[in-house]
């Protein structure tokens, strides 16, 4: 274990990397089990306030992002001092997308059903961050040889054909795909060959004219989503917290940290 670690890890400078996904892990975690138990009223924790003035946990996680964030751009590789803005950085981004709906809503939506946005935000993230923690780089680079990556030439068009096709996945309605494409570029190229989503800037634009692909398209999204919807609702109440229902109670007045 210690030579993996020193050969994947330390070796290629990427200790920052695994302890600003570990603490960025924790940090949810721990959070969400906090305000967990902030709403059923168990344990000493209790809502900050100063002033009337509810504090959310997002606020310290700014702070704390870009307390990180410009003292790893300050430092080197290796030594304490990247390895304490890694995990501060870490910490910083778990606070701020576990109440990443309430920054896109500009609203307390937490424990409502808009809230499941963070969940779906910070499970991405770490992914995407453990995929570059093993080893894949964005739009296929690591896929070329050391001739071709010589060649800057063979680079651009295969960074430029991998932007391509996320591109397209991302016309056709398909975000998570395009996402995780730009990081596995053979993902990206399945979402740009296969249906598009019936609302998708593609589907608008291309499937107007095309009943029969327009019919195909709904029915697809339609198998899709009843197939794997209920299941990733299931998950993210697991991860997160089942949100309050039409007559839950409400999630101003129960509020969470």
């Amino acid at each position: 274990m210690g030579y993996w670690l020193h050969r994947n890890i330390i070796e290629p400078g990427k200790l920052p990397l695994l302890l600003a996904l570990t603490a960025f892990v924790l940090t949810f975690v721990i959070t969400r089990v906090i305000t967990r138990m902030i709403r059923a009223g168990k344990g000493p924790f209790r809502n900050i306030d100063s002033g009337g003035v509810h504090i959310h946990h997002v606020v310290p996680g700014v702070l704390l992002t870009v307390a990180g964030g410009f003292g790893a751009v300050a430092s080197g590789r290796q030594g304490v001092g990247p390895a304490l803005c890694a995990v501060l950085f870490g910490v910083g981004v778990g606070l701020v997308l576990d109440e990443f709906a309430l920054i896109l809503h500009l609203h307390d939506v937490y424990w409502t059903e808009q809230g499941r946005k963070s969940v779906e935000m910070v499970v991405m993230t770490a992914a995407l961050v453990g995929l570059v923690l093993c080893g894949f780089l964005p739009f296929g680079v690591n896929d070329v040889g050391r001739q071709e990556l010589a060649d800057r030439g063979s680079v651009i068009v295969s960074v430029g054909l991998n932007f391509l096709f996320a591109l397209l996945a991302l016309s056709k309605g398909k975000a998570r795909i395009a996402l995780f494409g730009v990081i596995v570029p053979f993902i990206a190229v399945i979402g740009a060959i296969r249906l598009a989503r019936p609302h998708s800037p593609w589907a608008r634009h291309f499937y107007r004219r095309r009943p029969r692909a327009r019919a195909r398209s709904q029915l697809r999204a339609f198998h899709h989503d009843r197939r794997w919807a209920g299941l990733s609702r299931k998950v993210q109440d697991w991860i997160g917290g089942a949100p309050d229902g039409p007559t839950g109670a409400s999630v101003h007045t129960a509020d969470r940290r």
